[in-house]
């Protein structure tokens, strides 16, 4: 007979076959792999938080940024750290392919993460605020000192001394945080001092160097790091990676914050708008101005934008549409090129390599407007020169029919039209005369023999 607790033990029996027979994927099983190449601005901000996010949805058990960049924008890596440190999930910094660095902002990247990782043949440092007045030069060969012992290369004014004080003291508290070397830290920004992957693993600047991603994923396992104030155990034991890359919106905010897409965009939007003025109706150019010009906005108010230079442009811009509006024989038209072309120059507030405007297509701009407002003088030239062919200032030199003979005062016909007429000389039914000039609504006209006969003499 079958008792109940045998019935219950064959039950949990067929159930733990079913649940082996099912394929099962562990909640921490998987681990998302982003990517930084190039420049770190809004773009990637962007990009970085919608991954965490993605992956504290996912409940990921690791998140691996691969970098390789030449800095970027502070705002944006700041942002960038913060999605770090209040990550509930481990996020390992990876610095490769090989040849590749984390330069300036990557290096404040690298010290926040929970994990530092680099390949071989990469280097890291140069984290002085390039704003303020870039690379500091390099020692005199003729006074024979070291490097090491020459005056730290910060800036005079108090303004840079704030400016690199501050970015000493946010890079110290990271390597407090993660237990990294902390004088090398202050040194990589004082000095703009930079280490290869071998040199900072020797000196505790990171934690890793792996070939590769397998080879990053056997070193992490059984690593332990601190996650919110609490140590983790990593297990990286059959880890599965899944890249996860840009989506569109990611990549649509890193075409229109590229400072030369966004310079086109205002060229563009400034260019549809005048024509639209010029001639409406048009709709079209119109339409794709503003949307452009409304971009290229969006873009500058997520970019460090120079207000000194911004407010350059936009006179600029005022002064080209008043010339399309009321010519001025080029005076407005050149002094806008000459403001635009300035505030373009001045525009970006930042030495970051990859946010600033070309200087070529700023020379292209000023070359095609000048080309521009040249034609339009040349064609205002030649409109002022042609005679009057409307208005009541077209009747002067015109011919007309005497309809009536009269001596003083009298009738006559131009344009089908008939006019009071006024004479010092008699003329006769059917003569032509000449209107020498407008009184109200009297003309005063002269027979053309006499004319021509004066003409003769």
């Amino acid at each position: 007979m079958v008792t109940e607790s045998t019935y219950l033990r064959s039950l949990a029996t067929l159930l733990l076959l079913f649940v082996a027979a099912v394929p099962t994927f562990a909640a921490n099983n998987n681990a998302l792999w982003l990517e930084i190449d190039g420049p770190i601005g809004p773009a990637t901000r962007d990009y970085i938080e919608r991954s965490i996010d993605k992956a504290v949805a996912q409940d990921a058990a690791l998140i691996i940024i691969r970098m390789d960049t030449p800095g970027g924008l502070d705002t944006s890596m700041r942002d960038i750290i913060q999605e770090i440190l209040v990550s509930p999930i481990p996020v390992i910094t990876y610095v490769a392919p090989s040849g590749a660095r984390a330069a300036s902002a990557g290096t404040y990247i690298l010290y926040a993460s929970h994990v530092a990782a680099m390949a071989p043949a990469t280097n890291l440092g140069a984290a002085t605020p390039v704003k303020i007045g870039g690379l500091p030069k390099p020692p005199s060969p003729d006074k024979g000192t070291k490097p090491e012992q020459q005056d730290p290369p910060e800036a005079k004014d108090a303004m840079s001394r704030k400016v690199i004080n501050d970015a000493v003291a946010y890079i110290r508290g990271l390597a407090q945080m993660r237990d990294r070397n902390v004088e090398w830290a202050e040194k990589a920004v004082r000095e703009a001092a930079s280490l290869t992957a071998e040199d900072a693993l020797a000196q505790n600047v990171i934690d890793i160097v792996a070939s590769d991603m397998t080879d990053l994923l056997k070193q992490l396992n059984g690593r332990k790091v601190t996650v919110l104030g609490q140590e983790v155990m990593l297990d990286t034991d059959g880890l599965m990676l899944q890249h996860l890359e840009p989506d569109w919106r990611s990549r649509l905010l890193a075409i229109i914050t590229d400072p030369n897409v966004a310079y086109i965009l205002m060229l563009i939007g400034i260019y549809g708008l005048i024509f639209e003025f010029s001639n409406p109706g048009a709709i079209v150019p119109g339409v794709a101005g503003a949307i452009c010009l409304l971009l290229a906005l969006f873009a500058f108010q997520v970019l460090p934008v120079n207000y000194a230079g911004l407010g350059l442009m936009l006179l600029g811009i005022t002064l080209m549409v008043g010339e399309a509006f009321a010519p001025s024989f080029g005076a407005l038209g050149l002094g806008g090129i000459i403001a635009f072309v300035i505030g373009s120059i001045i525009l970006m507030d930042t030495d970051v390599p990859g946010f600033g405007v070309s200087l070529p297509l700023i020379g292209a701009f000023a070359l095609f407007s000048s080309i521009l407002f040249t034609l339009v003088l040349v064609m205002a030239i030649k409109a002022r020169r042609r005679p009057v062919v409307s208005g009541m200032e077209e009747l002067v030199g015109a011919t007309a029919e005497v309809i009536a003979d009269f001596d003083g005062e009298g009738k006559v016909r131009v344009h089908s039209e008939i006019w009071t007429a006024r004479t010092c000389s008699p003329v006769a039914k059917g003569q032509q005369v000449k209107v020498t000039k407008l009184d109200g609504l009297t003309m005063w006209v002269e027979p053309k023999n006499s004319q021509a006969a004066e003409d003769q003499l």
